[in-house]
């Protein structure tokens, strides 16, 4: 079995808040890891990791020219910056829970 690296390891995060809903960049540190992150880091991957927030949506948009997605969680706030009791309400660390996510690792270990 193949070890699994963290996203971290290849990209780093941002993350923002509107509402109840959450956005979530991933930036590859070098962009020859692009298509391994868009091939690895999906919305049934996400959703999977941030089901225990009550996302009831994620979509994923790949920026055209710029080896970079963006994911946007629909109901990740637990109702939003004034209606949650969570410590962290606008959910800027959650781009860090992301970047815990487990993936395959690249072709060449050299390019983690």
């Amino acid at each position: 079995m193949t070890e699994m690296i963290p996203i971290h390891a290849l990209a780093h995060a941002r993350s923002g808040d509107k509402g109840n809903r959450q956005n979530i960049s991933v930036i590859p540190y070098d962009p020859t890891h692009w298509d391994h992150l868009v091939t690895h880091v999906t919305e049934p991957s996400v959703r999977e990791l941030f089901g225990h927030r009550g996302v009831s949506k994620v979509t994923r948009f790949l920026l055209p020219g710029l080896p970079a997605m963006n994911f946007v969680l629909d109901d990740a706030l637990e109702g939003g910056v004034n209606s949650s009791l969570a410590l962290d309400t606008h959910g800027k660390s959650a781009s860090f829970l992301l970047l815990g996510l487990l993936i395959p690792p690249a072709e060449n270990p050299a390019d983690t």
